[in-house]
């Protein structure tokens, strides 16, 4: 059996009314699936000069043509606008859900509306229903999962659970979505979007069957990439050590934020590499379904309660981004340490990165006695464990005002207190990379401020021009290859084996030629689309900088060249405004 080209069979809920629809919507020829889809959905059903809280405004979720037929094509697309900037954005995440959507039936989920009391959503292949879960209303994310995986025991094998925090009730503009304990829609607030629809969580049952492409073709090229996948060396590092490989070498080089940007480089950073994770922490390694690799690093964090004289023993996922955010911005020096925070984050709903640049900057604020223990509660100081976990209580928790105001996103705070100088924002929070100007530039006015939109920080390390002609390009056409995977949806830790090539051959291996055919334009196509949204809802390059403090950065190429970043962000905005006004217009509704 072949998948039918054609329209892709949408599930469209309404919390208000209580009903859900099944749809079917525009063509895998043109949208592609996953990143294209959730734009082309978003066009449709979204409303472009709302706020995010909007009632009307969608949350969607996305899979795409190459979902459960290869491996490593286990993530899903989030699109829908986002509290944090009012405008466009995705978040992707893995876990069970994108497998689990397609055993359902469906290549994307639409949410509209607002439950009339803390609901669940329980989606299936042949039924769906709304619950009401007042009782689980402020309860932190792990006690919810618990709770939630009652409802659907039997279907445990491909089920997914997603679900928010007190910082998604509470409208933390970078509140997360937990996906299956390990896995996080994590940036842009989507947990916000959740918490504004009285959404406490989601569970997908992947209660039916999807027949296998017929032919040796398929077979074949199935057995060529999970050979490469799981017996060559291209995906070890995932494996082995996972991302936070990358600790040791970026600190050597100058290039990971420590103490809220204010260091490139620590001696003391042997305490959080990979080698120490895995030497002391490290439990054991997971998978997304779908994928071979286990690229998710589990760690046991023991921990003594005094007075009830016992340990308590608790698993925690890391890998780099969350322990540069818990651990050298915070200059937190001790695996154990960064997942006691990490623990708690998650716990609260909260986005990681978000958080840990928050209340890294919160520390500097108050070092500089530009706020007081009057608004912190707590008296900062980088390296404190314990304060900051008491910290991440209150931001998870929005006590008083000044966590009220972190919880808008570190600019808002900065603007209301001071210290927008050393603010740590490249359109949102920074990721873990000191590298150099093209990153920042990459993050701070890219499609979703991520580093892993296009790449910046592999630019920096790599390539010798300083011409910010050969930036942008480099720029432009990373994250158009991107895009091609974020529309199949596949892992981008898997670019190097699927190729543009290969896409093609994989795409016609199940029976959709004519999308392989046109992949190339319709790649370029949704990247234009997906620029065209964020303009169309409030994208202003003209009102983003890069804080002062980006240009005080010293890596081992030696101090940020500010006139090379300036010429990279102008030709950059220029080159991403020329892409929108050429591609393709999307109807809206």
């Amino acid at each position: 059996m072949m998948i039918n080209e054609g329209a892709f069979r949408v599930l469209v809920v309404n919390l208000t009314e209580g009903r859900s629809e099944p749809v079917l919507f525009g063509s895998q020829s043109e949208l592609i699936g996953g990143s294209g889809l959730a734009a082309g959905l978003f066009a449709a059903y979204g409303v472009m000069d709302a706020p995010a809280d909007h009632s009307d405004q969608p949350l969607i979720f996305a899979i795409g043509p190459l979902t459960a037929y290869f491996p490593l094509m286990s993530k899903v697309v989030m699109g829908f606008k986002s509290p944090y900037n009012g405008q466009y954005g995705e978040s992707h995440a893995g876990g069970r859900l994108g497998l689990a959507m397609r055993f359902a039936g469906y290549d994307a989920l639409v949410i509209k509306g607002v439950a009339q009391t803390p609901s669940c959503l329980i989606v299936g292949s042949r039924s769906i229903g709304i619950r009401d879960v007042h009782y689980l209303w402020g309860l932190d994310v792990l006690a919810t999962g618990k709770h939630l995986r009652r409802f659907s025991g039997k279907d445990s094998g491909h089920r997914s659970i997603l679900r928010i925090g007190p910082a998604g009730e509470r409208g933390v503009v970078f509140a997360s979505i937990n996906v299956d304990t390990y896995r996080h829609f994590g940036r842009l607030g989507g947990g916000a979007v959740m918490g504004a629809k009285r959404l406490k969580g989601i569970i997908v049952l992947g209660d039916g069957s999807v027949p296998l492409p017929e032919g040796k073709a398929y077979r074949d090229l199935y057995k060529t990439v999970y050979q490469e996948v799981t017996q060559t060396p291209a995906m070890k590092k995932y494996h082995d050590l996972g991302t936070l490989e990358n600790m040791l070498p970026l600190n050597e080089l100058n290039a990971v934020p420590w103490r809220n940007l204010q260091a490139t480089h620590d001696e003391n950073v042997s305490g959080i590499t990979g080698e120490r994770f895995a030497e002391e922490l490290l439990l054991r390694k997971t998978a997304c379904s779908g994928c071979p690799v286990g690229c998710i690093h589990v760690g046991l964090l023991r921990e003594k309660f005094a007075e009830q004289n016992e340990y308590h023993y608790r698993q925690v996922s890391y890998d780099h981004e969350p322990v540069f955010a818990a651990g050298s911005m915070l200059g937190v020096t001790s695996a154990g340490g960064v997942l006691t925070l990490l623990e708690e984050m998650e716990r609260r709903g909260l986005d990681v990165m978000s958080a840990g640049v928050a209340l890294a900057w919160a520390t500097e604020a108050f070092e500089r006695n530009i706020v007081t223990d009057k608004e912190t509660l707590v008296p900062l100081s980088f390296g404190d464990v314990e304060k900051y976990r008491e910290a991440v209580r209150h931001l998870g928790m929005r006590t008083n005002d000044f966590y009220h105001f972190l919880g808008q996103g570190t600019l808002a705070a900065a603007a209301h207190y001071g210290g927008s100088d050393f603010a740590c924002v490249l359109g949102q929070e920074m990721a873990g990379y000191a590298t150099g100007e093209v990153f920042f530039v990459s993050q701070t006015y890219g499609f979703r401020h991520s580093h892993l939109d296009n790449a910046g920080y592999s630019y920096d390390q790599k390539a010798d021009s300083k011409k910010s002609e050969d930036a942008v390009a480099f720029l432009i056409e990373e994250e158009r290859r991107r895009v091609q995977l974020t529309c199949m949806v596949s892992c981008l830790f898997a670019r190097n084996i699927y190729s543009e090539e290969r896409l093609q051959e994989c795409l016609s291996s199940v029976g959709l030629s004519s999308v392989a055919e046109s992949l190339v334009a319709n790649s370029t196509d949704v990247q234009a689309k997906r620029w065209q949204l964020k303009y169309r809802t409030g994208y202003k390059p003209g009102n983003i900088s890069i804080p002062k403090r980006f240009s005080e950065v010293i890596t081992w190429k030696g101090r940020v060249d500010r006139e090379f970043m300036n010429a990279v962000a102008t030709d950059y905005q220029n080159a991403v405004r020329k892409l929108s006004d050429t591609g393709q217009q999307l109807e809206t509704s």
